[in-house]
């Protein structure tokens, strides 16, 4: 008589209680999370759509209310609210950040807090293409860009087109 033989993939797993369990199959895939972490920018914008929609839709009655759900001060949600004033490719550029790998985010909320007081979406994406070149952030299909800059404001020809009054650069 021929002895029988039996192929399988088995791989060993934790169980309960960290006993060793033998599983069949082959071995899932590793969960591949992406590298880096989300700019807070990005997470405050998102924030920001959804204060306003809680507003919108009655769930929240005002501004200080979500101050006070937050524990926050209600200049905070003010400035973090004053996000929607952008031109709306701001804000979906502001959402699709690249993430960050090491250090700070390059682009910070203090730094957009000028882009969104102008009332002109021109105007607003001057400031927020100067800014993004500044700090050497790009989209993901775009040219690479040199490294960023320590920010000190909105880059010269932007600081004299804002105090002249006049955008044609």
């Amino acid at each position: 008589m021929k002895g029988l033989t039996i192929q399988c993939d088995i791989r060993f797993a934790r169980g309960r209680r960290t006993r060793k369990v033998i599983e069949e199959g082959p071995p899932p895939e590793p969960n591949t999370t992406p590298e880096g972490t989300i700019p807070r920018i990005s997470r405050l914008m998102a924030l920001a759509i959804r204060f306003d929609r809680l507003i919108k839709a009655g769930e929240i009655t005002d501004q200080a209310d979500l101050a006070r759900l937050g524990h926050v001060s209600r200049a905070r949600v003010t400035q973090i609210m004053n996000l929607l004033q952008l031109a709306p490719d701001i804000q979906e550029d502001i959402l699709f950040l690249p993430r960050t790998l090491k250090g700070r985010d390059p682009i910070r909320e203090i730094m957009v807090r000028p882009i969104a007081a102008q009332a002109d979406w021109r105007n607003q994406r001057r400031l927020w293409k100067c800014l993004t070149f500044d700090q050497g952030v790009s989209a993901a299909n775009g040219p690479p860009l040199p490294p960023p800059l320590a920010y000190a404001g909105p880059c010269v020809n932007c600081q004299l087109a804002m105090a002249m009054g006049e955008w044609a650069m």
